[in-house]
């Protein structure tokens, strides 16, 4: 019966259209990891039989290949023995002694908040999950993310328990000189991204699983830890849809419900039922368990199946600890020496002698290997000088291009490819195209878990005012070391009729305090093409800035850029004031230094191309050329952008004159040209800037 049950809800799902399943992507209908691809004009087709009246066999037919954990679902769970159960038991209790240890040495740490997790972790890293403990970044290991990671002295733990960390090492949490830090940091080999500012940890799961179910096409799962106070992040719940909607089977999400927040108790305390109606109305396959019990772990673990699934664990904060199990004012809170000597010497006396020692499963070598080195266009732009096009067409045309070429490049976004013209990418590379729609958090996050382990070459875009939605998620990135490229577009007030809701004014600031960030700020089509290039070699968060209108294009094709290299696109040996501008600025400086030379009035004009690195070196001696006099224009806010970079690079100059123009207050609807004139950055603007900054030296002297 079970076998019938199971064919005709494969056959039911089966009969799905491909609109219904996204286009050019299948999704598994029985759970595992069952893959197929949908041609033009056709689809891969799966047929089930059921033979005899007792259902002897079950025969399954289809294009590709089944992995061994497709069916394994269909077995019957295998209850682990007791000397396995026992051994799970005390690597949980080992957990909760190393947890305290190190945190009371630390004299800081959430020692409660691991021990609620000891059970739990003990049972996915010893019992469910199948990876190389000897190499934590293996490509075909299962992954796991700590997103509550206050509780990273357990994750420690865990590793000690696998001989990966010593147990000495345990003792230098916080140190200045320790890789073992409050919350986990890539510092780590077994941290694929920084977590500890809480619910982000599931949407990086999910573009984890993403890339396994549909990049790599692999057998690898992803498993998520969260505490239940995350759960009030309104990120979770965008991960979960998209979990859902993409039909991720390969991840788990383990929900920690041990009831209190740090302040307060969490919402909805111990009621897991209204956390399980709540995954379910996401489509999750949902299962309450006994946090604490390692039988009811190891059997939810293995049905998650099916479609994603969430296991609301029912914890005790602070199991094991008497004074501070279930009790609000631990969170956050080291034991003292000679109290957590007392718990200790407890914890230890429950271990029980085994001589049974478990090891991690090995995992299946099915992931396919992946080269990003020396991804390079192949070809030179084709765009002629002259022609006019948006950067952020620009922006669309290069990563289609680029994809041509190689099939790990993908592209992301957030229900604005027909702005972005990301599009393009889309038309051109369906099945590496991901949708992430209004949900610009989630999309950041998603991406870092796409381009985890250097699995993918990820471009993720919308408009640039809507990441700064998304700035803990990129906060978080750049802790995390992700190299993942971002590409916000109708930026400024060139944006025009849309008004300043659309507008992206505070963009630069946001990306320039970002330690890891490199802005790139194209100003025609070429170079457009070419920061798309570049962000592919560069390390770490990459923002590529584009604009609404069409601009002329003003470099050849054959022109050589560099990051943190400026561009000198008009001068003459005249050239009284230097003037730097980007993007739509820079052509109404160029307009401004056309205008002026009729005036024999001459002007120098740089293109920065990239905003952070900033060229300083080429904007020093160029204005010292022009007498120290020097202008800057931005179509952004006065504060964090262009203008205060510069600002920055030459405070040290003597002699140095400088007038920043830029955007002053909140802007209103209206044609590009009509704002560009109101805030003094069009051509006329400009001009008005110069003479104004020639007379004040003429009257100076």
């Amino acid at each position: 019966m079970l076998l019938i049950c199971m064919a005709r809800r494969a056959f039911l799902t089966g009969l799905r259209s491909p609109e219904e399943l996204h286009g050019k992507r299948e999704k598994d209908s029985i759970g595992g990891n069952r893959r197929a691809e949908w041609g033009v004009g056709q689809c891969h087709r799966w047929s089930w039989e059921v033979k005899g009246a007792g259902v002897n066999d079950l025969t399954v037919t289809a294009q590709n290949r089944i992995t061994e954990r497709d069916f394994a679902f269909m077995e019957d769970y295998h209850k682990p023995d007791q000397q396995t159960v026992q051994a799970l038991r005390n690597i949980a209790i080992r957990l909760r002694i190393n947890s305290i240890k190190a945190t009371t040495a630390a004299g800081t740490g959430y020692p409660t908040s691991c021990c609620s997790v000891a059970e739990i972790m003990s049972v996915l890293f010893f019992h469910t999950m199948k990876y190389r403990p000897e190499d934590p970044r293996y490509i075909n290991n299962d992954r796991f993310i700590l997103s509550k990671g206050h509780a990273a002295p357990a994750l420690y733990s865990m590793w000690t328990e696998t001989g990966f960390i010593k147990e000495s090492e345990l003792l230098s949490l916080c140190q200045v000189d320790s890789a073992l830090e409050s919350h986990p940091t890539p510092r780590q080999q077994f941290v694929d991204v920084a977590t500890g500012s809480l619910g982000q940890g599931l949407g990086v799961a999910c573009g984890m699983a993403y890339t396994a179910k549909y990049f790599d096409k692999a057998s690898y799962h992803v498993y998520c830890l969260l505490g239940d106070g995350e759960l009030s992040e309104g990120s979770v719940w965008e991960a979960m849809s998209f979990a859902s909607y993409y039909q991720l089977d390969n991840l788990v999400a383990i929900m920690d419900i041990n009831r209190l927040g740090q302040s307060e108790p969490a919402p909805l305390q111990h009621h897991l039922e209204k956390y399980q109606k709540r995954c379910e109305s996401f489509g999750w396959h949902t299962i309450i368990v006994d946090g604490h019990s390692v039988e009811e772990l190891c059997k939810a673990l293995s049905q998650a199946r099916h479609q994603p699934t969430a296991i609301l664990a029912k914890t005790v904060k602070g199991k094991g600890i008497p004074a501070a199990e279930d009790k609000m004012g631990w969170h956050a809170k080291p034991l003292s020496k000679d109290m957590a000597e007392v718990v200790v010497k407890e914890l230890q006396s429950r271990v029980v002698n085994s001589s049974k020692r478990l090891y991690p499963a090995a995992p299946t070598e099915d992931s396919p290997p992946v080269s990003l080195r020396n991804i390079r266009m192949p070809s030179a732009p084709s765009y002629k000088t002259g022609e006019k096009v948006s950067t952020r067409k620009a922006y669309g045309m290069a990563i289609a291009k680029l994809g041509r070429y190689n099939e790990r490049v993908v592209a992301l976004d957030g229900d604005t490819n027909n702005l972005t013209y990301s599009e393009i990418f889309k038309n051109e590379h369906p099945n590496r195209y991901v949708e992430c729609y209004i949900a610009q958090q989630n999309m950041v996050s998603v991406a870092m878990g796409c381009a985890a382990r250097d699995r993918n070459i990820v471009f993720a875009s919308t408009l640039a005012s809507f990441f700064t939605r998304a700035y803990d998620q990129l906060r978080m990135a750049a802790i995390s070391e992700s190299n993942i490229n971002l590409c916000g577009s109708h930026c400024g007030v060139s944006t025009g009729e849309e008004g300043p809701s659309q507008m992206g004014l505070e963009d630069m600031s946001m990306f320039r305090a970002l330690p890891t960030a490199t802005i790139f700020y194209p100003s025609d089509g070429v170079s457009a093409e070419k920061a798309v290039e570049l962000a592919v070699i560069t390390k770490g968060v990459c923002y590529i800035r584009t604009s609404r209108p069409e601009n002329a294009i003003i470099y050849n094709s054959n022109e050589d850029f560099h990051v943190g290299q400026s561009k000198v696109v008009y001068q003459s040996k005249d050239d009284q004031v230097t003037v730097v501008a980007a993007g739509v600025t820079l052509h109404e400086a160029l307009a401004a230094a056309e205008h002026l030379k009729k005036e024999r009035v001459y002007v120098r004009v740089i293109d920065p191309f990239t905003i952070k690195p900033l060229d300083a070196k080429t904007i020093i001696d160029h204005t010292r050329a022009t007498r120290g006099r020097i202008i800057t224009v931005e179509d952004h806010y006065y504060e964090g952008g262009l203008g205060e970079a510069v600002a920055a690079a030459v405070v040290n100059e003597s002699n140095f004159t400088l007038q920043r123009l830029a955007v002053s207050h909140t802007p209103r609807s209206g044609k590009p040209q009509e704002l560009l004139k109101i805030y003094g950055i069009d051509r006329d603007g400009i001009v008005q800037a110069i003479r104004k900054m020639l007379n004040n030296s003429a009257n100076a002297k």
